[in-house]
């Protein structure tokens, strides 16, 4: 079988990253995989939601939106619907959750960061590639704060992450769909991983017929192999901020 744009089974969409794309927010990147784009920003504020308030602790929150002709077929904004649609609540959630799990809260302090991805095109992949860019710039937001305020003594940020999909598509397993794949997939999934090979997320369903445990092996092997591209990819984006990641670099530099 030969997939629609000539890629291998386990080879990831080329992906371009542009960082610091917009004036004004803290961190900002502009990703693409393939025809898939997305703008992620990174903003700080000196709250935190209220369960939070007095805990000495931040936190770290998305907004995730599609622009009405990202698509083949218009979509209605939510602005527009008057409410927020169940699947971009899903996605939101999360992309804050993934994101999450790179930050040390406690060292972040009582602030919040949001995370805000806006897909200008769309062609499958949208909420691991939102990950990704907004993993970016959430390090350069919380970097140019750890660059500034004295009163945090550990850079926030502990980990890398990184997010793709996997599926099955007629009988083979695939690595990064495409919308064209993933319209026609067996099996869908999304997995976000840590750059110690640890899981954060996974999300998968069987169209078909259910799921064997063999493959789902081999699904978790076509992920683990593309996340890691990934994020040797982030590391090559951050240049030296990735030595305060990994702990390498005492002080601010």
């Amino acid at each position: 079988m030969q997939r629609v744009d000539g890629r291998r089974f386990d080879e990831l969409r080329p992906v371009r990253i542009t960082r610091d794309f917009i004036k004004y927010a803290e961190g900002s990147v502009f990703i693409e995989a393939g025809d898939t784009k997305i703008i992620c920003t990174a903003t700080i504020e000196d709250k935190v939601p209220s369960f939070l308030k007095g805990t000495g602790q931040g936190w770290v929150t998305a907004e995730y939106a599609m622009l009405p002709r990202a698509t083949a077929v218009r979509n209605v904004r939510d602005a527009t619907r008057g409410r927020i649609s169940g699947r971009s609540s899903e996605i939101q959630r999360l992309i804050g959750r993934a994101l999450r799990a790179a930050v040390d809260l406690k060292a972040l302090g009582e602030r919040t960061v949001w995370l805000d991805c806006d897909v200008i095109q769309a062609d499958g992949g949208t909420r691991t590639l939102a990950i990704t860019g907004s993993y970016i710039a959430l390090v350069d937001a919380i970097y140019r704060l750890y660059r500034q305020e004295e009163g945090l003594e550990t850079f926030p940020v502990q980990e890398f992450i990184g997010a793709t999909s996997v599926g099955i598509v007629n009988g083979q397993a695939m690595l990064d769909l495409c919308f064209e794949e993933d319209a026609q997939a067996e099996v869908d999934m999304n997995v976000v991983m840590t750059g110690k090979g640890h899981y954060v997320e996974l999300q998968g369903t069987a169209e078909a017929a259910p799921l064997q445990p063999a493959q789902l092996q081999e699904l978790l092997a076509l992920a683990s192999k593309g996340i890691g591209e990934l994020i040797a990819l982030e590391k090559e984006c951050l240049g030296d901020l990735i030595l305060a990641i990994e702990g390498e670099r005492n002080g601010r530099q």
